[in-house]
């Protein structure tokens, strides 16, 4: 569902940019900021701060539009009613948007949100109007996911869809990305030393292990050579034994001669 909502997100970008690039003229330009804030399924407007074309509102009666879409790229309701002398009229349909975006900012720095800090934030008079909304505009439409908690008046956030990075917050995440990225090379480092020493100790120990197993079979060696050779001395021994034995039986005895 995430992948979807992303894929989606990209293809809203792609067309308001290329509906961008085919507009020349600053009404047109701010109709289309309009027409992209109002968008019912569109929660990401950084990109489209960064089209050349829309540059060409800046200077002109129509440079509010770049405020109001910068509005909707970092900022919440809070943010417009502490700026509405210098930003035009919103229609109901940013209204609700913006409020959506709110609830997503909200949902960045803490997972449990109190209903009163809702209402607040959201201007909602009741608990009844501030469930409808987080269930009908919120939930429905996929940017988060929760539990609404009566009992504890608070909202149990599960998922919420991303928002765009402020430049302060892209350059704080490149920089904790490359302290992450040095501590891992060094860690790796530390790794790959590791085995190396392990591969190194492996290759001593397959040494020594050899050098034993050949000083073991040395000794069976001296040993059985030990044993052949003293087991054919006792047998040439038993051998000569049997031989003088047997050479006394055969041989012919004296007869004594008569005493005169």
């Amino acid at each position: 569902m995430a992948m979807d909502a992303e894929r989606r997100q990209a293809e809203l970008i792609g067309q308001f940019s290329a509906q961008a690039a085919a507009l020349s003229s600053a009404p047109q330009l701010a109709a289309l900021v309009l027409e992209a804030t109002s968008h019912p399924a569109l929660f990401a407007f950084s990109e489209l701060l960064t089209l050349p074309a829309l540059s060409k509102l800046a200077g002109t009666q129509y440079a509010s539009s770049l405020d109001v879409l910068r509005l909707f790229a970092y900022g919440t309701l809070k943010d417009y009613k502490s700026n509405s002398g210098s930003l035009p009229a919103l229609l109901p349909d940013q209204v609700r948007k913006l409020k959506q975006l709110s609830v997503l900012t909200l949902a960045e720095s803490t997972k449990v949100l109190p209903y009163d800090q809702l209402m607040q934030e959201l201007d909602v008079s009741n608990v009844r109007e501030l469930e409808d909304f987080l269930i009908n505009e919120c939930m429905y439409s996929g940017i988060v996911r929760g539990k609404l908690d009566q009992l504890r008046r608070c909202f149990e956030v599960q998922f919420a869809a991303g928002r765009d990075l402020t430049p302060d917050q892209l350059t704080n995440m490149i920089d904790t990305l490359s302290d992450w990225l040095e501590t891992s090379d060094s860690l790796l480092h530390q790794i790959q030393e590791k085995i190396k020493w392990a591969d190194t100790m492996s290759e001593v120990n397959k040494k020594h292990q050899k050098e034993f197993e050949d000083r073991v079979e040395e000794a069976k060696k001296s040993i059985k050579a030990d044993i052949d050779l003293r087991g054919h001395d006792d047998f040439l021994s038993e051998s000569g034994g049997i031989m003088d034995f047997e050479e006394d039986r055969i041989r012919p005895k004296r007869r004594r001669q008569p005493m005169a």
